[in-house]
């Protein structure tokens, strides 16, 4: 019976992606997924990456139309960088808790408490808060954007506990604010010390979002590309992995001779995984929910995010 269904969804998937290359030629569009999407989606995008891969893909497609698979703020960022696009997403609900837990009233307060400091916000967030932003960062950057900031005073957004590890690695005064990612957040020591027990010989490597005590742990700290190319690279042949599951697609494929433990099963986005390959060809199909930021919001964050991909270029 199981293996039943199984056929029936491998046939539904087949149907499913040859609509979507029809629908892609007829739109001209193009198809970015982030690595946290289901491995169905994952399979038919033109191009799999962490925000700043997308955001960079975005800013240069030639395309028509960009279907961004991923969560709200990142097909915000894809329509700031491309105003001339139309961008879709599979589905509107595809939010980011972490992104809420920062307001413009709260930031604005933040900078007149520190007139000297710049803002330095996490591309998890919305196109209002890149508005009030000096500059963009991915975890993928970071570091080498609170360094290119003049100035010795950093205002940081919203999450804490990337804010926390680049502290540790630069001499600006960091003031952080509260925010964090849910499903990072989870992970505890005690899981890690538990994944350990089971793979002796596994290295553990972590996304810093996680908690400043469980990236202490880690035998290798990096964005979710970074960790991706270490484990690629690497001669260690068995990891525990501590970031989104959804990174077990590309761990697979680039080292499909690899042993891959993820730190704990609470590591799923729910947003993320809202999107699905019949989402994504309905989308294509009516050419919606289509992302929308006003262009005086647009203008100022535009600002913010091309400051960040000239630094990372530079």
């Amino acid at each position: 019976m199981e293996a039943l269904a199984l056929e029936r969804k491998a046939e539904q998937n087949r149907e499913l992606t040859e609509r979507l290359l029809q629908l892609k030629k007829e739109r001209n569009a193009i198809i970015l997924a982030h690595y946290y999407q289901r491995d169905e989606i994952q399979a038919v995008a033109d191009f799999r990456g962490d925000s700043l891969l997308l955001a960079q893909k975005a800013a240069e497609t030639d395309a028509d139309v960009i279907v961004f698979c991923g969560v709200h703020f990142m097909g915000e960022s894809a329509k700031i960088l491309a105003p001339n696009k139309t961008v879709i997403i599979p589905d509107e609900r595809a939010g980011c808790p972490m992104a809420d837990m920062v307001n413009v009233d709260g930031l604005r307060a933040l900078k007149r408490q520190h007139p000297n400091a710049k803002v330095v916000t996490y591309i998890n967030s919305s196109a209002e808060i890149k508005a009030e932003t000096d500059i963009v960062c991915t975890s993928a950057n970071a570091v080498k954007i609170v360094n290119s900031v003049e100035g010795d005073e950093v205002i940081w957004v919203p999450d804490k506990n990337l804010g926390d590890w680049v502290a540790k690695q630069t001499d600006k005064k960091m003031i952080i604010w509260e925010g964090y990612c849910n499903t990072h957040d989870m992970l505890t020591v005690k899981d890690v010390a538990e994944m350990r027990i089971l793979y002796p010989n596994a290295q553990f490597v972590v996304h810093p979002e996680c908690r400043p005590e469980v990236v202490k742990l880690a035998d290798f700290v990096g964005s979710t590309t970074a960790i991706i190319k270490y484990c690629r690279e690497s001669d260690c042949q068995e990891f525990i992995v501590g970031t989104e599951d959804g990174t077990g697609y590309q761990l697979r494929k680039d080292s499909p001779n690899k042993q891959f433990h993820f730190a704990t099963k609470y590591l799923v986005c729910p947003n993320m995984k809202v999107n699905n390959l019949k989402k994504l060809v309905r989308c294509l199909e009516n050419m919606e929910p289509e992302i929308y930021v006003p262009p005086h919001i647009a203008d100022q964050a535009r600002i913010s995010l091309e400051r960040m991909l000239q630094v990372s270029s530079s």
